[in-house]
């Protein structure tokens, strides 16, 4: 185990056994704040104010947006469905939501609102009945207003003011103020990915993600400064954020480079960008287009966009990706806050693996089948032999005594 990983372990066993009372000393320990046990909870004279707080303009906002994520997540809702097989019995599927779901907000460098609409309405449109939302405090133990208005907004059942690998504890075990629940969804840092990867089977999670990413292709055509400004618009996210230009053109690699000095200079997020610039920005000269794939197919990455003549033709070609964007039009941000796909994606390379959070992750397919004494005839051979094969004469009695009857319901 590295240090993180002890770290997180060491904090997991101590909410599992002491509930609250961990909640609490953990929370004065890595947030500075201190809290009654009275305060984990958010109460909701609390998220009534800051609805208030927000106003009518934002709380209009919110809704759009989010009709806007439910149409396009009503689309998805998966199918049931039940057949008659080679046997002639009856068999299918069905779809069941989780009953609980656990939302984990960073509140770190940027409140994220437009996450809590990106986790929070596919679960409603899944079905979900219970939604819980973890998201660290503030200064003081305050939360922000407009994080706090968009849950209310949203319909979230519960708010809690734990962050760090101790929420996603709470969540999986469940304390006095934190319901246990079925499924943890939701970014967060390094303690957060961890303590959802060590907990993961204990209870489902969606995804272990990490720094936010983009990849862009380009060809020759593309405009310096939508690239320039895409590129910093995910750097500005964390000091580990990554962003790569593929492209075969040396000519737009020269004039995004200067763009990128141009533009940095006007973001307020010089701390992160500064860094993140050095780092994590990449503009990588590529053979052509289809290398270009070829690296990105590599890379997988969360978001991938496509600036070329043709791009639809490329896109066709793309294997790993957590979303892509089509044409010069396709901002990053549009996936980022409005266009109706969930922008909690893959990262590090898992989007070889992983998918976009959706309804999907907040259901449960549930096979059926319905066999009658007809069908079993027919599948009884097979059945009583593998059976025999394995050795397990118990399966192979209970197919035969089902076959010695004369009337099987």
């Amino acid at each position: 185990m590295n240090t993180i990983e002890k770290s997180v372990a060491c904090i997991i066993e101590e909410v599992r056994r002491q509930g609250d009372r961990a909640l609490i000393r953990l929370t004065r320990k890595f947030d500075r704040v201190t809290l009654a046990a009275s305060a984990l909870r958010v109460s909701s004279g609390e998220m009534a104010r800051a609805v208030r707080v927000a106003g009518p303009e934002f709380k209009r906002m919110v809704r759009e947006i989010a009709l806007n994520i439910e149409e396009y997540h009503r689309r998805q809702l998966p199918r049931p469905a039940f057949f008659t097989n080679r046997h002639g019995a009856r068999v299918g599927w069905r779809y069941a939501p989780v009953a609980r779901a656990g939302v984990y907000l960073p509140a770190g460098t940027a409140p994220l609102v437009s996450t809590a609409l990106m986790t929070i309405v596919p679960a409603r449109v899944a079905g979900v009945e219970e939604i819980i939302v973890a998201t660290p405090p503030g200064m003081g133990g305050q939360l922000n207003p407009f994080l706090l208005a968009a849950c209310r907004i949203l319909g979230v059942s519960r708010v809690v003011r734990v962050g760090g690998a101790q929420a996603i504890a709470a969540l999986a075990y469940g304390t006095k103020s934190v319901p246990a629940v079925d499924l943890i969804v939701g970014p967060g840092n390094v303690f957060v990915t961890e303590a959802k990867r060590q907990l993961a089977g204990k209870v489902g999670i969606d995804m272990t993600a990490g720094p936010s990413e983009v990849a862009i292709i380009a060809d020759e055509k593309a405009e310096p400064a939508c690239i320039a400004a895409d590129l910093l618009s995910q750097a500005e996210h964390d000091t580990g954020s990554v962003a790569v230009l593929f492209t075969p053109s040396a000519r737009l690699i020269a004039r995004v480079r200067e763009e990128l000095g141009r533009q940095e200079a006007a973001l307020t997020r010089t701390a992160v960008l500064s860094r993140s610039a050095r780092k994590g920005i990449r503009l990588v000269r590529c053979n052509s287009l289809e290398d270009a794939v070829r690296r990105s197919n590599a890379m997988a990455p969360e978001h991938l966009e496509i600036i070329t003549r043709a791009p639809e033709r490329l896109a066709g070609k793309v294997r790993n990706a957590g979303a892509i964007f089509l044409g010069a039009y396709s901002a990053t941000a549009l996936g980022d806050y409005v266009a109706g796909p969930s922008h909690v994606l893959p990262t590090g390379g898992t989007a070889r693996f992983y998918s976009v959070l959706s309804v999907d992750t907040f259901m449960k397919r549930i096979s059926l089948l319905k066999y009658d004494r007809a069908s079993l005839k027919r599948a009884y051979r097979a059945a009583s032999r593998l059976a025999e094969i394995e050795g397990l004469d118990g399966h192979a009695r209970a197919l035969a005594v089902r076959m010695a009857q004369r009337r099987a319901g």
